[in-house]
């Protein structure tokens, strides 16, 4: 585990104390324990599991270091990632997990629960229900999500989530750059702005990893997001296409 928070320190100037690393060491015997009985990842080995899922998580902070960190959504959280792994850096974060598979959502609770992490909500929900939750819309200074959908869909899941003033992080491979520009109408629409696409170097990876930074500039439209599925089936694009 020093040699993870070695590497983390290196990559995003944050360093992991003694506490923290032992958190993360727990969170990965859980991970394979569970993984064990349950499918909650493919990623099944440890090195694989420190560098894909761990270290690939705290790569958020590139982008939200020195903004605040007070409250932070995670949509399609999986077994944790990012959010959990984020808390575990930022302890006084707010942090909600959205989740809709029951076994992921319960391995979130446990987990909070085994590392005693405090401020942290787990919603076993699809992202267009709680997009348009009073207590969750606009509300959140950064809103992330990993591996869920293309740009265009996935900026209706989390820019209705973000405070004007806020963020959101689309942690994305290789298709990044085009996913940001066919995701462009869409921003617009919704009250976003993209402010930065930022290459991702991880260990022993070889495959092109980006974050794709967006910050919300005005308020997102009432209607949006629209009914659970529609996102998915109709990404907002400009008129005519």
């Amino acid at each position: 585990m020093e040699k993870l928070a070695e590497q983390v320190f290196q990559q995003v100037n944050v360093r992991l104390n003694k506490r923290q690393q032992a958190a993360i060491t727990r969170y990965e015997q859980e991970l394979l324990d569970w993984n064990s009985r349950f499918n909650l990842t493919a990623i099944r080995d440890v090195e694989s599991i420190r560098v894909k899922h761990f270290q690939d998580s705290l790569t958020c902070l590139l982008a939200m270091r020195d903004t605040p960190v007070d409250r932070v959504i995670d949509v399609g959280t999986g077994a944790g990632f990012p959010g959990l792994v984020l808390k575990i850096a930022y302890p006084n974060m707010q942090l909600t997990l959205v989740e809709s598979v029951g076994k992921k959502a319960e391995f979130c609770r446990h987990i909070s629960r085994v590392l005693s992490l405090e401020n942290v909500q787990v919603l076993q929900e699809r992202a267009e229900v709680v997009g348009r939750m009073a207590a969750h819309r606009e509300q959140y200074d950064w809103a992330i999500a990993r591996a869920v959908a293309a740009m265009p869909t996935l900026v209706e899941y989390l820019l209705p989530l973000v405070r004007i003033g806020g963020g959101m992080i689309a942690m994305k491979g290789e298709s990044a750059p085009v996913e940001a520009v066919a995701s462009e109408h869409a921003l617009k629409l919704l009250g976003g702005e993209l402010r930065q696409l930022m290459p991702v170097t991880l260990p022993g990876v070889v495959e092109e990893r980006f974050l794709v930074v967006v910050r919300k500039i005005a308020a997102t439209p009432t209607i949006y997001p629209r009914l659970v599925g529609i996102p998915a089936k109709r990404p907002l694009a400009p008129p005519g296409r």
